[in-house]
C-alpha cells in the first residue's frame, strides 16, 4: 500500500511490468521503457513482434541475450535519465540497442556510449527488429512460438493505453516532440476500435486513450469515414469516443487540448449509458496570456475559464486534470501570480507541475530573461501548495459519497483502488483497508468514502 506522491513528473508512464518466463534455451530480450505512456505503447508493440518471432522476454539484465532501452528526450533531465539507463544496461548486460525519442539524436548517444549496438528513432519498429535479429538471431520453436492471442502488456492486465495517433502539429517553443515524432498521424478509426475491442475481450477493464494531441485526432485524415461492423465511423474524436464508450470498459481521455469541439465530448461523459469517464486531461501549461504567447500556445485563459464553467454545467461530476510549467523564460512575479489566481478560479481537481528546463533544440532556449533556479523552485513550491489545498478541499467534499472504483492491487494492508477521477500513477488512490480480501485487480466495486487526505481517499465496500 502506497499513498500518492504529489511531485511525480506528469509525463511519465507507469514502470513496465514484465511477467513472462522464457522457456529453456529460448533467445531472450530485456526491455527498459522510459518516458511517457506513448513510449510504453511502443515498447509493448516491439515486444509483441519479438515474442511472435520466438523471442522470450526477460525481466532482468542477467537473463537477457540483449537489452532494448526505449529512451525519453522530453527534458534535459529525461535525457540524462536515458543516458544513465543505457550505461547501466551496458554494465549489467553489454548488448544494448537504443530506441525511442532520444534515438533521434544518435551522435549524442554514441558520444556518451560508443559501445551500443544500434540506435533507432521513435516508433521505428522494423529497424529495432533488424537490430535484434543481428544481435541475437531468432530460434523459434514451431510447436511453441505462435503469434500470441493478446499483445504483450507492460501495464497490469486490467488497464491498457490505447494510442490513437502519433506526432503533433503544434509548435510550442519549449517542446521538441514534433521534431522527434513528426507531424500528426492519426490511426484509422476502425483500427483503433478493433484494437480496443480486442483488449477488452482479453480482460482489460480500463482503456486510457493517449496521443500527443487527442483533440486533433483525425484532422490529418480529414475526418475520413471508416466501416465498422454494421455502420460507419469517422476519424473524429467525438465519434471515436462515442464508439469506445459502448465497450464494457472505462474510457479515460488524456492530452485533450481545449478546442471548441471538445464541448461535444462532455455530454458523452454525462451520459449514464456511456463508459466515457467524466475526466479530461488538458495541458493548459500556464494562464497568463503573455507567457502563453511566449510559449507559442493559444493565449485564451479567460475564455478557458468560460469553457470550464460550461463543461461543469453539462457534467457536474467532471474531473479536470492539467499540467503546468513554472519558471518559463521571462515569467515575472506578476505573471506567476496570475497563474495562482487563475487556479483559484478554475479549481482544477488534479494538477501536475514541473519547472522549466532547457531542451537541446527547443526555441525557448533562446528567449531572454531566464528565471534563476532558486526562483523556479520557490514558484514550484508555492504552486504545489495552492494545488494541494484545492485537492484537499475537493477530496474532503467526497466523504460520505459512494463512488465506483477499480482495484489496482492487493497487499497485506489494503486494496489500492482508483475512482473515475484518478488515472494510474499520476493521480490519487482510494484505499480499502477492511473487508477487501476477496477483491482482485480489475474488479470494479462501490465504495463509501469515509476519510480524505491531500491526494488520496479511504473507504469501505458497500
Amino acid at each position: 500500500m502506497t499513498t500518492n506522491p504529489p511531485n511525480l513528473r506528469p509525463d511519465l508512464a507507469p514502470a513496465a511490468r514484465i511477467t513472462d518466463t522464457p522457456r529453456p534455451n529460448q533467445p531472450t530480450i530485456g526491455m527498459v521503457s522510459l518516458g511517457c505512456p506513448k513510449a510504453l505503447v511502443d515498447s509493448e508493440r516491439i515486444l509483441t513482434r519479438l515474442r511472435a518471432e520466438g523471442y522470450g522476454i526477460s525481466p532482468d539484465y542477467s537473463g537477457a541475450d540483449a537489452v532494448i532501452v526505449n529512451t525519453c528526450g522530453f527534458l534535459d533531465s529525461a535525457k540524462a535519465e536515458s543516458l544513465d539507463a543505457i550505461g547501466e544496461a551496458l554494465v549489467e548486460n553489454g548488448k544494448v540497442i537504443v530506441t525511442g525519442c532520444l534515438g533521434a539524436e544518435p551522435d549524442y548517444i554514441r558520444e556518451h556510449h560508443p559501445r551500443i549496438m544500434a540506435v533507432t528513432g521513435p516508433h521505428q519498429y522494423e529497424q529495432v527488429l533488424d537490430a535484434v535479429h543481428k544481435a541475437v538471431p531468432p530460434d523459434p520453436d514451431p510447436f511453441v512460438d505462435l503469434l500470441p492471442a493478446a499483445n504483450v502488456q507492460l501495464t497490469p492486465r486490467h488497464y491498457s493505453y490505447l494510442k490513437i495517433s502519433e506526432g503533433c502539429n503544434h509548435k510550442c517553443k519549449f517542446c521538441i516532440i514534433p521534431d522527434m515524432r513528426g507531424k500528426l498521424a492519426s490511426r484509422p478509426a476502425h483500427a483503433v476500435l478493433r484494437e480496443a475491442e480486442k483488449l477488452v475481450d482479453n480482460g482489460v477493464r480500463e482503456l486510457l486513450v493517449i496521443s500527443q494531441d487527442t483533440s486533433a485526432y483525425g484532422l490529418d485524415r480529414k475526418y475520413d469515414v471508416n466501416p465498422w461492423k454494421d455502420r460507419e465511423v469517422s476519424s473524429h474524436i467525438t465519434d471515436l469516443a462515442r464508439e469506445l464508450g459502448q465497450l464494457d470498459a472505462w474510457i479515460r481521455l488524456h492530452y485533450v487540448y481545449p478546442y471548441p469541439h471538445v464541448r461535444e465530448l462532455i455530454p458523452l461523459m454525462a451520459d449514464a449509458g456511456s463508459n466515457v469517464l467524466p475526466y479530461l486531461d488538458i495541458p493548459f501549461q500556464h494562464a497568463h496570456p503573455d507567457v502563453l504567447k511566449r510559449m507559442a500556445r493559444p493565449a485564451a485563459a479567460a475564455r478557458t475559464l468560460d469553457e470550464i464553467a460550461a463543461w461543469r454545467a453539462t457534467c457536474p461530476d467532471i474531473t479536470l486534470r492539467s499540467t503546468f510549467i513554472v519558471g518559463y523564460p521571462g515569467e515575472t512575479e506578476a505573471e506567476f501570480q496570475t497563474l495562482l489566481d487563475w487556479m483559484d478560479e478554475a479549481q482544477l481537481d488534479r494538477v501536475g507541475c514541473f519547472q522549466y528546463e532547457n531542451v537541446d533544440g527547443a526555441r525557448s532556449n533562446d528567449l531572454p530573461d531566464h528565471v534563476p533556479a532558486e526562483v523556479k523552485q520557490d514558484r514550484w513550491e508555492r504552486f504545489m501548495e495552492k494545488a494541494q489545498a484545492i485537492s484537499e478541499a475537493k477530496l474532503a467534499a467526497k466523504v460520505g459519497q459512494t463512488l465506483q472504483v477499480i482495484v489496482d492491487e492487493i497487499d497485506d494492508e489494503a486494496a489500492t483502488c482508483r475512482t473515475t477521477a484518478d488515472a494510474p500513477e499520476i493521480d490519487g488512490n482510494l484505499f480499502i483497508d477492511e473487508g477487501y480480501e476477496a477483491l482482485k485487480p480489475g474488479d470494479i466495486v462501490s465504495v463509501e468514502v469515509d476519510e480524505a487526505g491531500e491526494y488520496d481517499l479511504w473507504g469501505k465496500l458497500r
